[in-house]
């Protein structure tokens, strides 16, 4: 396992990133950060245990009565910057080097590069990841493909924003103080170190994608993070600039909150619906009424989530800020021309959807999506973008439209899905890949939470599938089993033994029984290099 030291001289590096990255004033100022703000991170994480314990006890999130003037009075966030003002693609996807040049080549207006979701942290992976986007906002990043051709960034990239990882997670290569360093503040303070002054001298600046908070509170600590950061680095404020992603059902109750919280420094709100499933299982996953039907069923006409997404237009509207869509997670499928028009019609029609919604603009996972998804903001959206003030002051969403029960179906076929796509992405990702195509759709960290979430689901009550039969324990091992036998079949033998499925299989049946874990990444954090 590679080890950063916690010394001045640095003296353990194993490869070129580190000695690039790690040097010894980034060290400086990721020791600040950790200094200054760990203490309250960790506060806001045990904020969120003591909710959650609420949750379990029947106590439903609602509107809080103590921000409702901050709801309710007339204030806006600081002035769009002008290379912000039209996002109407957004493209996603990890730092590796060859997805950075691809996404920042792909005609998108913006490309979210990740640390979180779509990327397995390994040591290597945050670290090169960091170097990557370096060099990318010093337009010098290029990779040669397999076949030995060399690509390179083209002259108009999209617009850089960083995800970091959330504040649960934690960088236990970077350890202060005996413990390990959040990740959050790891990711932020080494993006921002080595690339500000980059960005300023283009005139472009520092932007960010904050992902999983649970309360406004979470939001005032990443604006206090940005104050301190643009004071050490000696620029003005509200330089920083980042989109929220509502993707937790508490956040989903603050969003004017957030927004308030981070008004000079804000960039508007993201709907991240697939988290926001997770979030709707995990925080209600002790109470029955709350049980949700198969995946594919949980589309955004549902009331829950349609809800959602508009109570999040008009507030970010109101607010004179962007209000961004979700994600299209199809990938081409070269080897059926017929079943590729179908899934481009799916993806014409959900960003149809957002635009005629609001949005002002939305998500795409792969670059041959991009110019379906221009297509249609081109054609519907006039400007760029749809912000403006709501004809009506107040949103139409009550609590309880955020709070209604998805209802759909539970099949075989969707039980044995969820397990596949679970084990495939815990093999992938503990293998140091956190970003794959499975069934035609990009599959990432938030998309395998729901499906072990709904396995937990489903066994703890025992709900029953079309054919009438029960979702037991035995009965997720016996699909399991068979999984695994037909991908010994498919990939032989020598490839299973040197891939992590054994593994992978271990820790999904730890995910799906006894108390529920929070989070997929922190269970397995450990077994990463």
């Amino acid at each position: 396992m590679t080890t950063a030291v916690e010394t001045p001289e640095m003296a353990a590096f194993s490869c070129d990133a580190e000695r690039e990255i790690l040097t010894p004033d980034a060290v400086e100022f990721l020791r600040a950060l950790d200094s200054r703000f760990e203490a309250w991170r960790t506060h806001l994480m045990r904020a969120r245990e003591r909710r959650q314990e609420q949750f379990d006890r029947g106590v439903l999130p609602t509107f809080l009565p103590q921000t409702q003037h901050i709801r309710e009075s007339r204030w806006g966030v600081a002035p769009i910057p002008p290379e912000l003002l039209d996002r109407r693609v957004e493209i996603t996807g990890p730092t590796d080097r060859k997805t950075i040049v691809n996404a920042l080549n792909s005609g998108a207006n913006v490309f979210v590069a990740d640390f979180e979701d779509a990327n397995a942290p390994t040591w290597s992976n945050c670290i090169e990841g960091q170097r990557s986007l370096r060099d990318a906002n010093r337009r010098t990043l290029r990779y040669c493909s397999n076949e030995g051709r060399p690509f390179e960034l083209g002259p108009h990239p999209a617009v850089l924003f960083v995800r970091p990882r959330g504040w649960h997670m934690v960088e236990k290569h970077f350890p202060r103080s005996g413990a390990p360093m959040s990740a959050s503040l790891f990711d932020f303070g080494l993006y921002f170190f080595h690339n500000f002054r980059i960005l300023l001298n283009r005139g472009s600046a520092p932007y960010f994608y904050l992902p999983k908070l649970e309360s406004h509170l979470e939001a005032r600590l990443w604006n206090e993070v940005f104050l301190f950061a643009q004071e050490y680095a000696g620029i003005p404020r509200g330089t920083i600039r980042a989109t929220v992603l509502i993707e937790t059902i508490p956040a989903a109750f603050e969003m004017d909150e957030i927004l308030h919280e981070l008004r000079d420094h804000s960039a508007g709100l993201s709907c991240g619906s697939w988290d926001y499933i997770f979030s709707f299982i995990k925080k209600f996953r002790n109470h029955p009424q709350y049980l949700v039907p198969q995946r594919g069923d949980v589309t955004m006409d549902q009331p829950f989530l349609r809800s959602y997404a508009e109570l999040l237009i008009h507030t970010c509207h109101k607010r004179e800020i962007h209000a961004m869509g979700g994600m299209a997670a199809q990938t081409p499928i070269r080897i059926d021309l017929q079943e590729n028009q179908t899934a481009m019609e799916r993806v014409r029609e959900d960003k149809l959807r957002e635009v005629q919604a609001g949005h002002d603009g939305a998500w795409v996972a792969h670059p041959a999506l991009v110019p379906v998804a221009r297509g249609i903001f081109d054609k519907y959206m006039k400007g760029p973008n749809q912000i403006g003030m709501p004809a009506e002051k107040r949103s139409r969403v009550a609590a309880q439209d955020l709070l209604e029960t998805p209802r759909g179906r539970v099949t075989e076929a969707c039980l044995r899905r969820n397990i596949d796509v679970a084990l495939a992405y815990i093999e992938s990702w503990l293998r140091g890949n956190g970003w794959i195509p499975v069934y035609h759709l990009m599959e990432d960290t938030a998309t395998a939470e729901i499906c072990r979430a709904q396995l937990w689901q489903w066994t703890r009550f025992g709900v029953r599938m079309e054919d009438g039969r029960a979702i037991t324990q035995e009965l997720c091992e016996q699909i399991l089993g068979e999984i695994l036998k037909e991908v010994k079949q498919l990939i032989g033998p020598g490839a299973y033994r040197q891939s992590r499925f054994d593994r992978a299989e271990e820790i999904l049946k730890d995910l799906c029984a006894g108390e529920f874990q929070e989070f997929l990444t922190t269970s397995a954090y450990a077994d990463l290099a």
